[in-house]
C-alpha cells in the first residue's frame, strides 16, 4: 500500500480520532492542523501533498460553530466551501481520491424517516449552506468519497457528549430539547468508517467502485433530550450525581440558527458498500464515557503538524 493517509483538519475532534486510530493500528498517515497548512491556500496544499505523496487525501477540516456562522458567513464558506473545493481540485490534479466529511445540516429536516443519499438537499442556515456548497466543489471532481455525518461527538474536542457530562456535575437539573431527532455518532466510528473506505478503494480489485456520497451515522435514534438522558444515566456510578433531565421544545431554547427536526440518516448503502456499521449508539456512548473517566482526553497527545 504506498503513500500514507493525509489528514487535514487533524487538531479538530475527528481529525484526532483518525490520528490515534492510525496510530493504534501502526497506519501510515500524517495528520495537519490548520496551524500548519490553510486549506484555502492551494499553493500550501500543493506542497503538502507533493511532499507526504498520500494514497487518500481525508478533509476533516470545517467550520462547525454553526450559531456563530450566522454572523460569520464569509469566514464560514471559506473553510467549508472554498477550502474544501481546494483541496478537491489538489487531490484531483495529484491523480489522489479524496475522501470528505459532510454534514446532515445540508437538509432541512422537515422529512419523515431516515434520510437517504437522493434526497434533495435544502440547508436552513449558513452552516449548512456552506457545507452543502463544499459538497458540490468536491462533487466537481471524479475520485471523491462524501460521507455525510450527524450528532457528533467523541473523546476529543468539546461536543454534546462532553457538555452535558459537565453540567450533570455542576447543576440540579438539565433541559434538553426533545422534538429534534438524530442518529448520534461516535467519533470513533466515523474514523473506522474512513479506514474502511480507503481499505476497498486500495483493494486490487476495487476497480474504482465506492466513489460517491454515503450517509454515515451511529445505529439507531433518539431526540437530544434521550441523548442527554442516556449519558446522565451513564456517568452516574462515576459521579454519584444524576439530576433529572426536563424534555423542552425547540421555541424553548431559540438559537441564531435554526436546526432540523428531523436529522436521521439511512447508513445502509455505505454499510453494503464498505461492509462496516457504525455501533449502536447507546452502546458506544457508554464505551465512550468509559474511557473519558479512565483518562481524560486532554491528557492524551495528538500529533498531528
Amino acid at each position: 500500500m504506498s503513500g500514507p493517509l493525509l489528514v487535514f483538519g487533524a487538531a479538530g475532534q475527528l481529525g484526532r480520532e483518525v490520528m490515534a486510530l492510525a496510530a493504534a493500528r501502526d497506519a501510515n498517515a500524517v495528520g495537519l492542523a490548520r496551524s500548519a497548512v490553510d486549506i484555502t491556500d492551494a499553493d500550501a496544499v500543493a506542497r503538502a501533498i507533493a511532499d507526504a505523496k498520500p494514497r487518500l487525501i481525508v478533509n476533516c477540516a470545517a467550520y462547525t460553530a454553526v450559531d456563530r456562522a450566522e454572523t460569520e458567513p464569509e469566514l464560514a464558506a471559506a473553510i467549508n466551501a472554498t477550502g474544501a473545493g481546494v483541496l478537491a481540485q489538489a487531490a484531483d490534479r495529484a491523480g489522489i481520491p479524496i475522501l470528505h466529511i459532510s454534514t446532515d445540516y445540508v437538509f432541512d429536516g422537515s422529512k419523515t424517516g431516515a434520510y437517504r443519499e437522493d434526497d434533495p438537499i435544502a440547508p436552513l442556515g449558513i452552516y449548512g449552506r456552506t457545507k452543502a456548497e463544499g459538497e458540490a466543489l468536491v462533487r466537481a471532481v471524479p475520485r471523491h468519497v462524501i460521507l455525510r455525518t450527524a450528532w457528533v461527538y467523541g473523546e476529543y474536542g468539546n461536543n454534546f457528549l462532553k457538555t452535558m457530562l459537565r453540567l450533570a456535575r455542576e447543576r440540579d437539573q438539565l433541559r434538553v430539547v426533545a422534538d429534534q431527532r438524530g442518529c448520534p455518532t461516535a467519533t470513533i466510528d466515523i474514523a473506522e468508517a474512513i479506514f474502511a473506505v480507503d481499505a476497498l478503494l486500495q483493494a486490487p480489485e476495487s476497480g474504482g467502485q465506492g466513489f460517491g456520497t454515503y450517509h454515515f451515522a451511529g445505529t439507531g435514534a433518539t431526540t437530544w433530550h434521550g441523548f442527554a438522558q442516556a449519558i446522565v444515566e451513564a456517568q452516574a456510578g462515576h459521579t454519584g450525581k444524576s439530576p433529572p433531565v426536563a424534555p423542552i421544545t425547540t421555541a424553548d431554547f431559540p438559537t441564531p440558527a435554526k436546526r432540523p427536526a428531523n436529522s436521521e440518516l439511512d447508513s445502509s448503502l455505505f454499510a453494503k458498500t464498505f461492509a462496516y456499521r457504525a455501533a449502536y449508539w447507546p452502546l458506544r456512548m457508554r464505551q465512550v464515557i468509559e474511557t473519558l473517566f479512565e483518562e481524560p482526553s486532554d491528557q492524551r497527545t495528538a500529533k498531528p503538524s
